[in-house]
């Protein structure tokens, strides 16, 4: 048996045109069988012999004229049939005058060319089709006998697909028992065998009755607001729950949707985002490019995403080596053919921003190191204004003194309004950007989004760990909200606006709606297979110092203005005279120095009051 299919599989094209060619000549032999129920007089049997090898051949050129030769027959589909269809019909056709013109209807029972015609399609169809329904059975029937009983939420063209997926790929190891949809018009039908059982608001009942071990998600376009409602109906102590990636994922072609786990972003439902590949590229391709922060979540995906406009050389600044040291192993092995150089250092080194400078020369820099910790920086506003400011400010005049090019600043939701020490720090760094893209050539920008889900200063993490250690899953407050998303998304989007600003913008990322907290942390717990509140506490704690119940994302009297992406959103708030500016900033360099807390507070409030 091996041997055979070793056989089949290295002449796979030869051994489809001859079962073609077999099917061919059966199909026209049954027709004349029908015709004359089963006993062919001697004169039309000679019909039959002499026309046969004109059949074959016009056959045989219509199917491989219409590309049935190739393709995998277990992924056989009515675009399949379609084309069999037209082949059939031109071939019958053509058939049909090849008769006339070289052997002439006489003797030649005209009936034969319908039957043929008719079995012909439905043999040439019906092999592939069945070929398609045995792998699957096959594969289904000789896949773990311990197969998990699943039911798929979704009754549409991506939930029929990870049916035939978790049929035909033994791996999946599930047996789908049922499907769950909202529509009205669905419930009680039947779809590939498998039954439309109730809607989402069903799902605790089902998954009961049938002793469910798997719910699957086969959603990919739902919004964030619909997976969340979901997940809320499965909340089933020893269920798990695995959803299908979005069709934008998938690779061209390939109709497999695989099943996998829950992944933090696919609660924010966001999607996808669409950027000017060709204005990003005008401006990195060819370019060195500077990225502070190298080795954090949001520095390490510019590096990433950057890598893919092809610059000519990527420096890594970052004063956390192992973080910077991870993201090179990652280089080396993803992205061989880029160049790069690390650079373990602090922005506030002024010597060493001028050796950086004066060597590399880098013609674009995107800031993302920051204090971005709230609490902490409450209890460190020293840190913050050493870093978050002066750090800024010096990276800020090196790359005007230095003439490059564009100056990225990443900056936060909690920068508007600033009611904590770490949104008033980040507020600061943008005005002084503002004052110096006013006297610069240098095209100096910000763009401000809010929290990026999953980076290493998210609360997922957070809740992770402590849903590993048993709980309690600590929250701040019932109502606070805030507003997520995917690293990927963000950093697209801080490319693009890159592209957009000619100097002293302020660029608002569109970040969809606010989340309440405690809504992630339930379907984490419940992702996790727990129960919230049984098996995992949820305690609340209340807001910490600094803390809002809400962000904002424009200050107050700003009024946003809009770019050539629906996702980004442009303002440009009040500033300082640049002297005036620089006589503030020294005092607090000062007071910092000092070490006194309250007068940085006090001379923060003063100057950003001033600015806007």
């Amino acid at each position: 048996m091996t041997k055979i299919r070793h056989f089949i599989h290295n002449n796979r094209r030869a051994v489809i045109i001859t079962t073609h060619i077999v099917l061919a000549a059966l199909a026209y032999f049954f027709a004349f069988l029908l015709r004359f129920e089963f006993a062919i007089p001697a004169s039309n049997a000679l019909a039959f012999y002499k026309t046969l090898p004109l059949l074959v051949i016009v056959k045989i050129f219509f199917l491989y004229r219409f590309r049935l030769f190739s393709g995998l027959w277990k992924y056989v589909s009515v675009d399949d049939l379609w084309r069999i269809l037209k082949a059939s019909v031109m071939s019958s056709i053509v058939f049909v005058l090849g008769v006339v013109f070289v052997y002439g209807l006489t003797g030649y029972p005209r009936s034969v060319f319908i039957l043929d015609w008719v079995l012909y399609t439905f043999a040439v169809g019906g092999i592939r089709f069945f070929n398609r329904l045995l792998k699957e059975r096959v594969s289904f029937n000789g896949s773990d006998k311990k197969a998990r009983k699943a039911i798929i939420i979704g009754a549409g063209e991506a939930g029929v697909l990870t049916l035939r997926e978790c049929r035909k790929n033994a791996a999946v190891s599930m047996e789908v028992v049922g499907f769950v949809d909202d529509d009205p018009s669905k419930r009680g039908e039947i779809i590939q065998g498998i039954k439309v059982v109730g809607s989402r608001k069903d799902i605790p009942s089902i998954a009961k009755a049938k002793n469910i071990e798997e719910i699957v998600i086969a959603m990919p376009s739902a919004k964030g607001e619909a997976i969340r409602d979901i997940l809320s109906y499965c909340e089933i102590p020893g269920v798990n729950i695995k959803i299908v990636p979005g069709f934008d994922t998938l690779i061209q072609g390939k109709l497999e949707l695989k099943p996998r786990a829950v992944k933090p972003e696919d609660l924010l439902g966001r999607e996808k985002v669409d950027i000017d590949t060709k204005g990003i590229s005008a401006y990195l391709k060819g370019k060195r490019v500077l990225v502070t922060g190298a080795g954090g979540s949001i520095g390490s995906e510019l590096c990433r995403q950057i890598a893919r406009f092809e610059p000519e050389k990527i420096v890594l600044f970052d004063h956390n080596e192992n973080d910077v040291y991870f993201l090179v192993v990652e280089f080396k092995t993803k992205y061989p053919k880029i160049k790069f150089r690390t650079i373990i250092g602090d922005v506030r080194d002024v010597g060493l921003l001028k050796r950086v400078f004066s060597r590399f020369k880098p013609h674009v820099v995107f800031h993302a190191a920051a204090h971005k910790h709230v609490p902490l920086m409450e209890e460190n506003a020293v840190a913050a204004v050493k870093n978050n400011i002066i750090g800024s400010m010096d990276l800020i005049y090196a790359a005007s003194h230095y003439n490059i090019e564009r100056f990225v600043l990443i900056s936060t939701d909690k920068a508007v309004n600033p009611v904590n020490i770490m949104g008033m720090s980040k507020r600061i760094a943008e005005i002084i950007m503002q004052a110096k893209a006013a006297k610069s050539r240098t095209k100096f920008m910000a763009v401000r989004f809010g929290n990026v889900l999953g980076s290493a200063g998210s609360v997922v993490p957070l809740f992770k760990r402590q849903i590993e250690e048993g709980g309690p899953v600590t929250i701040t407050h019932p109502d606070a909200r805030r507003y997520f998303m995917s690293v990927g998304e963000a950093v697209a989007l801080v490319l693009q606006a890159g592209a957009f600003g000619s100097g002293g913008e302020i660029f608002i990322l569109d970040m969809g709606e606010q989340i309440k907290i405690a809504d992630i942390a339930k379907n984490l717990i419940s992702l996790s297979g727990l129960e919230p509140g049984r098996d995992i506490e949820m305690k609340f704690v209340g807001l910490r110092e600094g803390e809002k119940l809400k962000e904002d994302i424009l200050l107050d009297k700003e009024k946003h203005g809009v770019t050539r992406h629906d996702k980004i959103f442009v303002t440009k708030t009040g500033s300082l005279e640049p002297a005036e500016l620089r006589k503030y900033i020294k005092e607090l360099h000062r007071l910092s120095q000092l070490m006194d807390e309250d007068k940085i507070v006090t001379k923060m409030k003063e100057i950003i009051k001033l600015a806007d």
